[in-house]
């Protein structure tokens, strides 16, 4: 099977086809590659530039930064899966996280949880498929007399019921 690729002007590099990565997306990419490229031990601050910039990194593009880059393709992939800040699959456009810390669970974050997964189709990571929302737990959010408390994307809502969470998704497409 013949990988579809493009090659970048004025280079000798080819940059994969993937169709979460448009062409300004891949202008940015190469101009982040360029800003960084001399600078030792980069690899962490590009891809979490180039993150922000796609919505996660494809293995396609972390590819395509080792090759620009000129390292190595496993300390890239390295990088990009032991830090819990990078993810490899696709993440929806808002990202909500509901703490499970013994707080938050005492006072029924495990009913926001279920009321999100029923009404979203949702499992705990797992983003729906028109990439609205990612929903996932974390340990703790430090915010324990807000409990149960959750966030969406950085907005942080405290006291929150499994119907006002509900409600408050409806605002973010």
């Amino acid at each position: 099977m013949q990988e579809n690729i493009t090659q970048i002007e004025g280079s000798d590099y080819f940059r994969p086809a993937h169709s979460d990565i448009t062409p300004r997306m891949w202008q940015g990419i190469d101009r982040i590659i360029q800003e960084c490229l001399d600078v030792p031990g980069a690899v962490t601050q590009v891809l979490r530039r180039c993150q922000n910039l796609v919505g996660y990194l494809p293995v396609e593009l972390l590819d395509y930064i080792a090759r620009s880059m000129n390292i190595p393709a496993s300390e890239v992939f390295g990088v990009a899966s032991f830090y819990s800040l990078f993810s490899l699959k696709p993440r929806g456009r808002n990202i909500i996280r509901v703490c499970t810390g013994t707080a938050c669970h005492v006072k029924g974050a495990d009913l926001v949880m279920r009321r999100l997964k029923q009404t979203y189709h949702l499992e705990d990571g797992s983003t729906t498929p028109d990439r609205r929302f990612t929903l996932e737990s974390v340990r703790c959010m430090g915010a324990c007399g807000l409990a149960p408390a959750m966030t969406i994307n950085q907005t942080a809502h405290g006291h929150i019921t499994p119907d006002q969470a509900l409600k408050l998704l409806q605002e973010y497409y």
